[in-house]
């Protein structure tokens, strides 16, 4: 009778056939195999019991039990069918795995060769003489090769976490050598390379490019009778303001000092000088507060130089510009926008 084993089913009994074999130190030949195969299978009652019978007596299973259980239930018409088709299986599974293995690289190559060697001696007559030897060998080495991928699976996993912790690592120092610590703002070697680009990309498609140069009013008279700490505050409240107003397309930055700069990527000067006196506007309706003491100590104000990239220009003629304008305001009193227009005009 030919078995209705489905591959999962078959592999399951052979490999609970030879797991009980070995414990019971039974010696793995065809004729062995072919019993236990058959009473994992449960298709013979008589044979289940007489092993049951065995196993709850506690004798051990010498050579002359294993020959006359062989020979009272070896049924050879059905249990060679069953043992070939079984082989048939096996040989099956194994065509699957060289097919998989084919795609796997050098890796497997051993473990293939084995497989292959298996296969051979699997369909190599109407009795799989070898089945037990060639299955419990398919067996050591899928286990040989399942561990190795687990390892392998391991190191992958230890490595992606190491390489992502590094990536993480490497993501923060880049943020940090590109960020003012105080403010959070770009630094000033972000804001040249930034304007660079942004500077390059212009010329390119013609798009208009600003800048704004800002410079806080009266700063080393705030550190001066403060101190310090509170100068960082100033510094901190405006960059916090910066981070707020400004697009993501453009670069606020730390230029150095109490100056700071805003680049903005296709923007005209109308627009640009509309985004300076938000600026402005903004810090100037914030009141400076001593924290441990809760006194008010005064007004923060800006003053802005805003100027647009002209066709040919390099970023430095465009920082120069800006820079006009914003002394201009600072000449003209303080806490006021002027552009490049106004330096023309007073010129």
């Amino acid at each position: 009778m030919k078995t209705t084993d489905p591959i999962d089913v078959a592999s399951h009994c052979a490999r609970a056939a030879l797991g009980l074999m070995e414990r019971h130190k039974v010696p793995p030949t065809p004729e062995n195999f072919s019993i236990w195969y058959a009473f994992v299978a449960g298709r013979n009652p008589e044979l289940t019991a007489a092993i049951n019978a065995i196993l709850n007596s506690g004798k051990k299973f010498t050579e002359k039990v294993n020959e006359q259980l062989y020979e009272r239930f070896a049924v050879f018409g059905q249990d060679k069918a069953e043992l070939r088709e079984v082989g048939l299986r096996v040989e099956e599974a194994v065509g699957r795995v060289l097919e998989y293995l084919s795609n796997a690289g050098d890796g497997t190559h051993s473990y293939g060769n084995a497989l292959e060697t298996f296969s051979g001696r699997l369909s190599g007559g109407p009795a799989p003489d070898y089945l037990a030897d060639a299955v419990g060998a398919i067996m050591a080495e899928t286990k040989a090769m399942a561990d190795i991928n687990r390892q392998l699976t391991s190191n992958l996993e230890l490595s992606s976490t190491e390489i992502a912790r590094l990536r993480n690592e490497l993501d923060d120092l880049k943020r940090e050598a590109a960020t003012d610590a105080l403010t959070q703002l770009a630094n000033r070697k972000m804001f040249d390379h930034a304007l660079r680009h942004a500077v390059e990309a212009a010329g390119r498609t013609g798009e208009p490019l600003g800048l704004l140069m800002i410079d806080i009013d009266h700063f080393k008279q705030f550190n001066d009778t403060y101190g310090h700490p509170l100068g960082d505050q100033i510094l901190k409240l405006v960059g916090r303001s910066l981070t707020e107003i400004v697009q993501v397309k453009d670069t606020a930055a730390r230029y150095g000092g109490e100056e700071f700069a805003v680049i903005l990527p296709r923007t005209m000067l109308a627009d640009a000088l509309t985004v300076a006196e938000t600026i402005r506007t903004q810090v100037a309706a914030r009141r400076v507060t001593n924290r441990r003491t809760g006194q008010v100590l005064g007004q923060v104000t800006l003053s802005v130089g805003v100027a647009v990239l002209a066709a040919g220009e390099g970023g430095e003629a465009l920082v120069q510009r800006a820079d006009e304008a914003l002394y201009l305001a600072k000449r003209d009193g303080r806490n006021r926008v002027k552009s490049e227009l106004d330096v023309a005009a007073a010129g």
